[in-house]
């Protein structure tokens, strides 16, 4: 599943520079599977995603609110700098995600196809990551636009420095308690490798340049038109209420 994501704006959703700065502890539980973040995929410009710059380090505060900051070996390659992402692309189809059924975080199948006519913000979430604050925008985000047809789906994933390593229903209380979280969540996905979940393959390979590209850690964000074509990607750093998101899902609901 390699590939190399461009660093070119191009539309709407060009990612913001910066990301928070590092956090408060979260839920208290351990953490396992320390090497992960070693693996993160490199960008274009050969730098891989930096968390520790963008607010997950060690000893610091984050965005706000409960998360669990990634310990030193779970900290990527000193002085690295994330690659910023265009929101849109710049050519070629995009293959359609609602010809696809997913798992809900109760086990239930869901069809894609369900949603056909809204808007989808599709995110890979962790509850102990520097980005974790990021639920309450999320939430803020799905109650300023859900009656005007946007759909907010989050896929736990435990890919990224071990960061999502709660079962289910630990998953449900976490997001409920300290986010109030209402949007729908699924089950748990790879976004990469042997195991890699069909979304993500579609999201990261069957779409055009600008959003093509390999998922380089929690809370990546792929708006989804109301066809079911992938139209905008941002990266983790941008947070969910930047200008540049709600221009982007602005566009695709007045279509």
């Amino acid at each position: 599943m390699a590939g190399a994501e461009s660093g070119a704006e191009s539309g709407a959703g060009a990612v913001a520079g910066a990301g928070p700065s590092p956090g408060p502890p979260g839920r208290g539980r351990g953490r396992a599977g320390a090497g992960a973040v070693a693996g993160a995929v490199a960008g274009a410009d050969g730098e891989a995603p930096n968390e520790a710059s963008e607010g997950a380090g060690e000893g610091g505060a984050t965005e706000g609110g409960p998360s669990r900051a990634p310990g030193p070996s779970q900290a990527r390659p000193e002085g690295a700098t994330p690659s910023p992402a265009p929101a849109a692309a710049s050519g070629g189809a995009s293959a359609n995600v609602l010809g696809l059924t997913v798992q809900t975080i109760d086990g239930e199948q869901k069809a894609l196809a369900d949603y056909r006519g809204k808007a989808l913000l599709i995110v890979n979430t962790a509850s102990e990551c520097g980005y974790t604050p990021q639920y309450a925008d999320l939430q803020k985000l799905y109650g300023e636009y859900h009656d005007r047809g946007l759909e907010v789906l989050a896929f736990p994933s435990n890919d990224f420095g071990a960061q999502e390593p709660g079962t289910p229903d630990e998953i449900k209380k976490f997001t409920s308690e300290h986010y109030s979280v209402e949007f729908p969540l699924f089950a748990k996905v790879q976004t990469s490798g042997e195991e890699q979940a069909p979304l993500y393959e579609l999201l990261t390979e069957k779409t055009p340049e600008g959003i093509r590209g390999p998922v380089k850690w929690n809370f990546t964000k792929f708006l989804v038109d109301r066809a079911g074509k992938v139209v905008a990607r941002f990266e983790p750093a941008t947070k969910p209420l930047d200008p540049k998101v709600t221009k982007a899902i602005d566009e695709v609901l007045s279509r």
